[in-house]
Order: C-alpha cells, then sequence, then structure tokens
C-alpha cells in the first residue's frame, strides 16, 4: 500500500472531537502561559491574583474539557491511520495519548486540591469556591509539589506529542494529522 494524499482522503476524528481538542490545547497554553507570567508580577499584587486566577481558570476547564473528551473517545473508535503505522508505532501513539489524558485529567484536581487543601480561597469562572476539605498546609504543600513537578513534565508530554503529529504528516504521510485538523 502505497502513501495516500491526505488531502484528497483524510480519516477524521468528529468535528466536536476536534474542536474540543483545539479548545484544550488553547487552554492548556492559557494555564502554562500564565503560570509563567506569573513570576513577572509582585507578590500579593493584584497583577499576581489576576494571573493566578487565568491559571486556575484555564486549568480547572483543560480538567472539564478533558473529561467530555474521555467520554467521546470512550464511545468512537479513533479513525484509522493511512497508511496504518508499524505495530509499535500504533503501541507508542495508545500510550502518548494514555499519558496525555492521564497529565491533563490530574493536573487540575491536584492544583484544585493543592489551594483547597492550604486553604485558599479562589473562583471558576466569577463563582467562589469555598471549603472542599480542611486545610492541611502540609499536604499542600506536597499535593502542589506534585502538581508543579507533573506539569514540568507535561511540557514534554505536549512536546512530543507535537512531534508525533509532525512525523506523521511529513515523514511518514499518513493521515494522523489531517484527522485532527480543523476544516476550512
Amino acid at each position: 500500500m502505497g502513501n495516500v494524499n491526505t488531502i484528497d482522503a483524510p480519516v477524521r476524528f468528529s468535528r466536536w472531537q476536534i474542536r474540543l481538542h483545539w479548545l484544550t490545547l488553547l487552554l492548556i497554553a492559557i494555564a502554562y502561559g500564565a503560570i509563567e507570567a506569573k513570576g513577572f508580577a509582585p507578590k500579593g499584587s493584584t497583577a499576581r491574583d489576576l494571573i493566578m486566577l487565568v491559571h486556575f481558570n484555564a486549568g480547572a476547564l483543560v480538567g472539564a474539557l478533558m473529561l467530555v473528551r474521555l467520554g467521546l473517545r470512550l464511545r468512537r473508535a479513533d479513525p484509522a491511520i493511512v497508511p496504518e503505522p508499524p505495530r509499535w508505532q500504533a503501541a507508542a501513539a495508545r500510550l502518548g495519548h494514555r499519558l496525555l489524558y492521564a497529565t491533563f485529567l490530574a493536573l487540575p484536581v491536584l492544583g484544585v486540591l493543592a489551594v483547597a487543601y492550604a486553604g485558599k480561597q479562589w473562583s471558576l469562572l466569577g463563582l467562589p469556591v469555598h471549603d472542599l476539605v480542611a486545610p492541611d498546609r502540609a499536604t499542600g504543600h506536597t499535593l502542589k509539589e506534585i502538581h508543579e513537578t507533573w506539569a514540568e513534565a507535561g511540557y514534554f508530554i505536549v512536546g512530543l506529542h507535537a512531534a508525533a503529529a509532525l512525523f506523521h504528516h511529513y515523514v511518514r504521510r499518513d493521515s494522523a494529522l489531517a484527522g485532527i485538523l480543523p476544516q476550512a
């Protein structure tokens, strides 16, 4: 089986899966961008509080979208990649997707719990979130450390995912990337 022109015959995810994929990426970029911008604002400043609010809200929305995406993924089979990749690549893709889903489901949960255990108040889309758990600063600190370490690994995980997509598109010339790109 030779290379397939992915423009003429793409195998695609559903419109909702495509939209949710790219919206999730946008919100991940906002969450990561906000946390990186935090260092430019002095502690205790209104600017820093606003940056952290953006981070919390973007992260929480990532978690919610990932739950929706997981539900869709469990109900719909992934489209076939044409031409079919070698078994080891298919296995690596499954592992990579599981790692992405685990990361972007776990990070929001860890972040919310870290803030809650630290006894901090925050709002989700303008609605105050109060007292999810009894404050415990040690637990909050531990959860924050896990959240931050896993989030650092997230840069690598997302980078590998993007590199794999580009490899499929430009080297293998298969339908993997074309299947998730928005249609014009």
